[in-house]
């Protein structure tokens, strides 16, 4: 595919394995379907948490509703840094010039942060966006949190976890 300038990654919230997009995912996916175009390039990552159920990222794809030139599913990412690492070859693939990320208001510093580390040999730009809810006060210390393991994570590509959610 030729001439897609934009790949827009939607990043996945688990339900922990009940089947269903958590409403933060649905928040997430319903904001990318209000900036997504025809022209782009959408991707739809999250993993299956609980062995046996459903990657976020199909759960995802039954519920997207927005315009896209082509739909990609990653159900292989187990972190941020993992969206980051899986989008590389869809830049390169479709020669995108920006890279959205669609995530959470209080989880978009860490993922731009992220995104623009490992995509930066690409010549893409990153840029994030997100639904207007404001997170809890438990999301906000968890993504402190996560800020002090982002440098291991960029360096090693070690998927740490803290918690169940990205």
């Amino acid at each position: 595919m030729g001439g897609s300038r934009r790949v827009i990654v939607v990043l996945g919230y688990s339900d922990n394995g009940q089947g269903t997009l958590h409403p933060i995912c649905a928040q997430r996916l319903a904001h990318a379907a209000q900036v997504a175009t025809d022209d782009d390039v959408v991707v739809l990552s999250g993993w299956a948490r609980v062995p046996g159920s459903r990657p976020e990222a199909e759960l995802m794809a039954d519920a997207w509703t927005g315009r896209s030139r082509e739909l990609v599913l990653d159900p292989d990412a187990r972190s941020t840094v993992g969206n980051a690492e899986n989008a590389i070859n869809d830049v390169y693939r479709t020669r995108a010039r920006e890279v959205v990320v669609v995530t959470s208001q209080w989880h978009a510093p860490r993922a731009a942060a992220a995104f623009r580390w490992r995509l930066r040999k690409t010549g893409a730009s990153v840029a994030t966006t997100s639904p207007s809810e404001a997170g809890t006060v438990l999301d906000w210390w968890r993504e402190l949190l996560r800020w002090i393991v982002l440098p291991l994570q960029l360096a090693t590509g070690w998927p740490v976890h803290l918690g169940r959610r990205h």
